[in-house]
């Protein structure tokens, strides 16, 4: 017979209730629970004459019929089904309805903790005890004695193993559903780090380019009268950054294919790559000079990409919170556990170095610390402004 619950098997505690059927699978379940019944009744009325026939049928329903509940309310029916085989036994009638008591321990078995399955099975075993020494034949106590025990501690193992069986695949449920639930979180997690680093690149990429760009428009306005040359390469320079622009944007975006033309025109910006932004940077108004120290050749391209957004992002905000004339540093030292960039510039700053919408040196600190590493910035005894940052190159963190 095949039971559908869950809950623990706990000698202290109930396990849980299963879930309750619906009206389809309730009509089904009392249909089969019937069936025994209907057997029980129909064998007293085929095998009895009338002299007892009113008696078998009343004890034969007494004990049958409260089977129809057993799912419901299994002790109870347990008790009832109990108290008609004890008047049963007092009574000194042998019916087979009697089975039905093993059908109720079996269904306290699947429903209650140990303790009370025990018990249930202690008032079987002892009713079986009291059936045998009243109706069984002289010198023939034994052998049904020993029968009815294996019947009693098979309805209970029976019982006691579909309640186990429940109990594990609760478990089981519960776990597929705490790992889903917890790949359902992973993913949201994931999807939150992918937009900030997203938010991240595209403020970096859109601010530093912008700013360049409007910064080479106006001198190419300038110089458009006196020197047209000076604003043909201007504007040439323009047109160049405007690229860049895109074609950073579409790689941080994942939409740029790595056979792409510009892909190789526009490799993965890295420490190699910080001559020419130097360069671009004087060409936008902001003369600055850059000193790499150390071989580089063993740093990860992440922690170049890394460093080139922060030192980018430094020059940007040099270049936006600066008057002209200020001149730009940037110093990058590699050894083979760490790298340490600073950014200086000689000018004062005329506005804070951060965006309205939290970006600026928020979002640099967010890049510094997503790779391990740590950020501070700050203006100089001398004048000027610095930012100074250590990344890790061995997967730790460094000291502030």
């Amino acid at each position: 017979m095949t039971e559908a619950a869950t809950g623990p098997d706990s000698a202290h505690s109930p396990p849980a209730r299963p879930a309750r059927p619906t009206r389809c699978g309730r009509s089904r379940l009392l249909l089969r629970d019937s069936l025994l019944p209907a057997l029980l009744l129909l064998n007293v009325l085929t095998t009895h004459g009338p002299p007892g026939l009113p008696v078998a049928v009343t004890f034969t329903a007494a004990l049958a019929l409260p089977l129809l509940w057993r799912r419901r309310a299994p002790l109870l029916v347990f008790g009832t089904v109990a108290t008609a085989a004890l008047a049963q036994w007092l009574l000194d009638l042998q019916l087979p309805g009697a089975v039905a008591l093993l059908v109720a321990l079996y269904t306290v078995a699947t429903d209650s903790d140990r303790r009370v399955t025990l018990l249930a099975a202690s008032v079987v075993e002892a009713g079986a005890l009291l059936a045998c020494l009243r109706w069984a034949t002289e010198g023939a106590f034994l052998t049904p004695f020993v029968a009815l025990t294996a019947l009693v501690v098979a309805a209970t193992a029976l019982g006691t193993n579909v309640r186990t069986t429940r109990a594990y695949l609760a478990v089981v449920e519960e776990r597929a559903v705490r790992l889903e639930q917890q790949q359902d979180q992973q993913a949201r997690l994931a999807v939150a780090g992918e937009r900030t680093r997203i938010t991240r690149e595209m403020h970096d990429i859109v601010t530093h380019n912008l700013s360049v760009m409007v910064a080479l428009t106006d001198a190419a306005v300038h110089a458009q009268r006196r020197s047209p040359e000076r604003a043909t390469a201007a504007m040439l320079q323009i047109s160049e950054t405007g690229r860049q622009a895109l074609t950073d944007m579409r790689r941080s975006l994942g939409v740029l294919r790595a056979d792409e033309p510009d892909a190789e025109r526009h490799p993965l910006p890295g420490l190699a790559q910080l001559e020419l932004l130097a360069a671009q940077m004087g060409a936008a108004g902001l003369p600055t000079r850059v000193e790499l120290r150390g071989d580089h050749a063993h740093v990860p391209a992440t922690a170049q990409l890394t460093v080139y957004r922060l030192v980018q992002e430094s020059l940007t905000n040099a270049l936006k919170h600066t008057p002209g004339g200020t001149r730009a540093t940037v110093l990058v030292h590699c050894s083979a556990a760490t790298v340490t960039v600073e950014v200086t510039d000689t000018g004062p700053r005329t506005t804070p170095p951060s965006s309205p919408s939290g970006h600026g040196l928020p979002g640099m600190r967010e890049r510094a610390a997503a790779y391990g590493g740590t950020l501070r910035a700050g203006p100089l005894p001398d004048g000027g402004w610095g930012v100074h940052t250590r990344l890790p190159l061995d997967g730790g963190a460094v000291p502030a």
